[in-house]
């Protein structure tokens, strides 16, 4: 049974093989990707061999963590993904948040609900001490989302990305929750 979690506006549920043609089209829109990769439309087989096999494989890697389709209830529609991911290389208890929306729902508040429903989550199902997101510093809407959702600025740094993005001599920019600061919220 596919695993789901629930907000007012969205259910987000785990992928599944048949998902592979619905991530393709998000990855497809320059605009979705601009922030990733410039805009360069993601490979079909890019997303069946590497992006897929991924999402599907962390539940297993890290129970109760992952990637989740993000659904619209009352559409039905596929709006994104989100995901709440253990970093490799940092504490398995300090989990990254991400999301990835389609640009017909950008705007309308889905990222932020997801958002503070997978915060809840890692504190209150996880027990994670603290939930940390990236992006670019010129990457206003997505800094949006993560002061709504709660989390603060922690540091702006520099890191070496394979492709050049318009606004990456700024650097990136972390922000981060902690459980203490989740429970005074």
């Amino acid at each position: 049974m596919p695993d789901f979690l629930q907000t007012d506006r969205l259910v987000l549920r785990d992928f599944t093989e048949a998902d592979a043609g619905l991530i393709y089209e998000l990855n497809s829109d320059p605009e979705v990707t601009f922030y990733i990769n410039g805009g360069r439309p993601i490979p079909i087989e890019e997303i069946e061999e590497k992006y897929l096999p991924a999402y599907l494989g962390y539940p297993e890697r890290y129970p109760g963590y992952g990637f989740w389709a993000a659904i619209e209830k009352s559409t039905g529609d596929f709006l994104g993904w989100f995901h709440l991911r253990p970093d490799s290389e940092g504490p398995a208890d300090e989990p990254e948040l991400g999301y990835r929306l389609r640009r017909s729902a950008w705007g309308h508040g889905y990222a932020t609900e997801g958002s503070k429903a997978l915060v809840d989550k890692a504190f209150r199902e996880l027990g994670a001490t603290r939930v940390f997101a990236e992006t670019m510093v010129v990457n206003t809407r997505s800094r949006r989302v993560m002061e709504k959702t709660g989390l603060r600025q922690v540091r702006i740094f520099h890191q070496d990305w394979p492709d050049h993005i318009p606004g990456d001599e700024e650097g990136d920019v972390e922000y981060a929750l902690t459980r203490d600061e989740w429970a005074r919220g």
